[in-house]
C-alpha cells in the first residue's frame, strides 16, 4: 500500500497528540511485544511505538521487523518513537484523496 505525501502529512497530524501505546524494553522485540503491537494497530489503525535503544542501526532493524511482521506502514520516526499505520476492516480513519 502506497500513501501520497498529503496522506502521510494528514496521518502525522493525527498522530501528534497520541502517546506511545507500546514500549519496547530491555528484552527488545519479543513475540509478546509483537502481539501487543498487532492488537493495538488492529484496534486503533494509527499508533506510536517507543523503541528504547541508543544504537541507530539496532533501532532501524527493530522498526523494519515490526513493519514486516505487522504489515503496517512506518509513517514517521522521531527520536525513539515510530508512528505506524495500517487500515482495518472498519476504516476508522478516512484518508484524504491523493
Amino acid at each position: 500500500m502506497k500513501l501520497s505525501n498529503k496522506q502521510k502529512q494528514f496521518l502525522k497530524g493525527l498522530a501528534h497528540p497520541l502517546k506511545p501505546v507500546v514500549l519496547l524494553g530491555q528484552n527488545g522485540l519479543t513475540e509478546g511485544v509483537l502481539a501487543e503491537i498487532e492488537n493495538a494497530i488492529s484496534f486503533h489503525e494509527l499508533i506510536k511505538v517507543k523503541v528504547a535503544t541508543d544504537d541507530r542501526e539496532t533501532k532501524q532493524l527493530i522498526i523494519d521487523a515490526i513493519v514486516r511482521e505487522t504489515e503496517a506502514l512506518a509513517i514517521a520516526k522521531i527520536g525513539h518513537i515510530v508512528v505506524l499505520y495500517r487500515p482495518s476492516e472498519a476504516k476508522k480513519i478516512e484518508l484524504p484523496r491523493k
